[in-house]
C-alpha cells in the first residue's frame, strides 16, 4: 500500500470521525429531545477556534501576520477539554433564548439567525478572530512526539479520532436510556404531557443545549488539530443542514443510525462527489452537491422519514394485564342488574 493511500484512508478516518461525533451530538438534539438546532455549526466552530488559540503559542512567534486571543501553547488534551468547554458555553445563550415555550420551528430559525449573525461577526472582527483569513500554523497534537508529517502520526491521530468516537457514543447511549433520556423523549413528544407530570422542560432544553455543545465544541477541536488552521468561512450555517440529513437519513433518536448517517451523507455522499470530472461553468458541481444534499433530504422524508435506522420503540402491551373482549364485558354488565332484580 502506498503512502499516498494511507494518507488518504487515515484523513478519512479523521474526518468520518469527526462527523460521527458531530452527528452524535445533533441527534441528540434533534433526535431525542426534537429540538431542530439548525445553528449548530456555530458550537463546532467556536469549539475548533478555542483549540486553536490554546494551541498556538503568542502571536509574535508566527510573524506577527495573524491576530488572536490567548494563544497560551498549551499541550495536548488541553485544547480539546477547552473546545469542549467552548461549545458548552456558548450554548448557554442560545438555551436562553429558546428555553421558553417557542414553537420548534421558531426556535430553529432563531438559532439560524444566531449562526448568521455570529459569522458575520467573526468575518470582520480581526483583532479577535483574525477576521475572514482566520488563523493558521495551528500545531498539531503530540507534534512532540511524532512527527505530524509521518504516517505513524496519521495512524495516532486516527486511531484517537476513533476512540473518540465510541466514548461519545458510550456516554449518549448513558444519556438516552436514562430516565433523563426518556424524560426528553416525552418532551418530544408532547411538552404539555412532560409539563403536566411534573417534568422542567425548561431546564431539560437548556441542559441538552448544552451537552450537544460540548459534544460539537470537541468535534471541532479534532478536526482543527488534523487541518492546522481555522477559518469562518469553513463552518457556515450550510453545513448544519449536511449533518442534519446525515441525522434524517441514518434515523432520528439512534445513535448507529446517526453515526451510519455521518458516513453515508458528510463522508461518504460528499467524498464520492469528489470523483465527479470538472465539467460545466466553475462552481456546477460544488452546487450540485447542495442540490443533491437537498433532494436526498426531501426523499427520505417523503418515503422513509424514519430514516435507515429507525428509533427503537418499547412496546408495553405485552406487560399489561389481559383484558376481557368487550363483547363478553358488555354482556356481564347486562347480566348483572336482571340478576340483582
Amino acid at each position: 500500500m502506498s503512502n499516498g493511500t494511507i494518507f488518504y484512508i487515515t484523513t478519512l478516518l479523521v474526518y468520518g470521525g469527526v462527523d460521527v461525533v458531530a452527528c452524535l451530538g445533533l441527534s441528540l438534539q434533534f433526535g431525542t429531545a426534537g429540538i431542530a438546532n439548525f445553528g449548530f455549526i456555530i458550537y463546532q466552530a467556536a469549539g475548533a477556534y478555542t483549540a486553536a488559540v490554546l494551541s498556538l503559542p503568542r502571536d509574535s512567534a508566527n510573524g506577527g501576520f495573524q491576530s488572536y486571543v490567548l494563544g497560551w501553547h498549551l499541550p495536548f488534551p488541553i485544547p480539546w477539554i477547552g473546545a469542549a468547554l467552548a461549545g458548552a458555553v456558548l450554548a448557554i445563550p442560545a438555551g436562553l433564548v429558546v428555553r421558553r415555550s417557542l414553537r420548534p420551528d421558531f426556535a430553529g430559525v432563531s438559532m439560524l439567525v444566531t449562526a448568521v449573525i455570529l459569522n458575520t461577526v467573526v468575518d470582520n472582527f480581526v483583532p479577535l478572530f483574525n477576521g475572514a483569513a482566520g488563523v493558521a500554523l495551528v500545531p498539531s497534537p503530540l507534534s512532540n512526539v511524532f512527527n505530524p508529517q509521518g504516517l505513524r502520526w496519521q495512524w495516532m491521530y486516527s486511531a484517537i479520532a476513533v476512540l473518540v468516537c465510541i466514548l461519545i457514543l458510550l456516554a449518549m447511549r448513558l444519556i438516552t436510556e436514562s430516565p433523563y433520556g426518556r424524560s426528553l423523549r416525552a418532551m418530544r413528544e408532547d411538552e404539555t404531557a412532560a409539563k403536566a407530570i411534573g417534568k422542567n422542560t425548561d431546564w431539560m432544553r437548556m441542559s441538552i443545549l448544552v451537552v450537544g455543545g460540548a459534544v460539537a465544541g470537541l468535534s471541532g477541536g479534532i478536526l482543527v488539530g488534523f487541518i492546522n488552521l481555522w477559518a469562518p468561512s469553513a463552518w457556515t450555517y450550510p453545513e448544519t443542514i449536511v449533518l442534519i440529513a446525515a441525522v434524517i437519513v441514518g434515523g432520528r433518536g439512534n445513535h448507529y443510525g446517526a453515526i451510519l448517517g455521518a458516513l453515508l451523507v458528510p463522508l461518504g455522499f460528499l467524498e464520492a462527489t469528489r470523483f465527479i470530472p470538472p465539467f460545466g461553468p466553475a462552481g456546477l458541481v460544488p452546487a450540485l452537491e447542495w442540490i443533491a444534499t437537498g433532494l436526498l433530504i426531501l426523499v427520505f422524508l417523503w418515503f422513509r422519514p424514519q430514516g435507515v435506522v429507525p428509533e427503537r420503540r418499547r412496546r408495553l402491551a405485552k406487560y399489561l394485564p389481559p383484558t376481557q373482549p368487550a363483547a363478553a364485558t358488555g354482556a356481564g354488565l347486562a347480566a348483572g342488574p336482571a340478576r340483582g332484580q
